[in-house]
């Protein structure tokens, strides 16, 4: 039997809540009003988790290491629980450390700063056909391969996150491609991912590169056009950024 202390815990509460909230696919959507009041309960359980809650100290601006040390991961991630429903656990960044731009396909998320401060830059696709890029020049040119996986989108918006102030929410149809970016240190985030990644059920994570560009129609100005002046191609994994793996200090979680 689970010890009383780890049944009442905040971690614990929010994991019930979460699979409350995701477990019956069929009710999962915007306009259902019985997911959206659980999930308005999950987002105030994870508005009010702090740090010590997980039993995680908040890291301190790091040195540079020694010629002799083995170079840290940027990002490491402390695994909590996870189900076929949803999975939760903490991402901790380094001083200057990103997440580079991911997407989550089909899937919904909640994100809380448990300390430091992070930037988050929010972008959805827009529902244009994929060889709208056959009009538009990009500097330095495009090879074929690469105008093939351009996705017409928009920046929907950017903003910092501290633990005093708020969520980051995605669904499956906005926010869902985003970056995250340690901002003047260290910081730290508990997040729920719903599904989890799941390459096998069409769920892998896809990075993306932010392009510019301006059409050979150029002098015809309309909304539509200038949307479509940003375009997201999607590359492999960044080499600068991978995420280690670090044991979770905090309250277990059974479900």
């Amino acid at each position: 039997m689970m010890p009383r202390d780890n049944m009442t815990s905040t971690v614990q509460k929010i994991a019930k809540q979460a699979l409350t909230t995701f477990r019956n696919p069929s009710v999962v959507g915007e306009h259902n009003k019985v997911f959206l009041e659980n999930l308005s309960k999950l987002k105030s359980l994870m508005a009010e988790v702090r740090a010590a809650d997980l039993r995680i100290a908040p890291r301190t601006i790091e040195g540079a290491p020694m010629p002799s040390q083995r170079i840290a991961p940027p990002v490491t991630y402390m695994h909590i629980y996870e189900t076929d429903t949803f999975s939760m656990g903490v991402f901790l960044l380094k001083t200057g450390a990103s997440i580079p731009l991911h997407d989550h396909p089909g899937m919904y998320g909640i994100l809380k700063v448990i300390y430091g401060k992070v930037r988050i830059s929010c972008f959805d696709r827009l529902d244009k056909p994929r060889d709208g890029a056959s009009g538009v020049q990009f500097n330095p040119p495009l090879m074929p391969f690469q105008r093939s996986s351009l996705r017409p989108s928009m920046l929907r918006s950017v903003g910092e996150y501290t633990e005093e102030n708020g969520l980051c929410v995605l669904s499956p149809q906005k926010d869902n491609i985003h970056q995250i970016d340690a901002v003047d240190g260290p910081t730290a985030f508990l997040d729920i991912l719903s599904p989890p990644y799941d390459p096998d059920e069409g769920r892998d994570c896809h990075y993306y590169k932010v392009l510019h560009a301006h059409s050979e129609a150029a002098d015809r100005k309309s909304e539509a056009q200038e949307q479509g002046d940003l375009w997201l191609m999607e590359i492999p994994q960044p080499s600068e950024f991978w995420c280690g793996g670090e044991p979770y200090p905090g309250p277990k979680v059974s479900l």
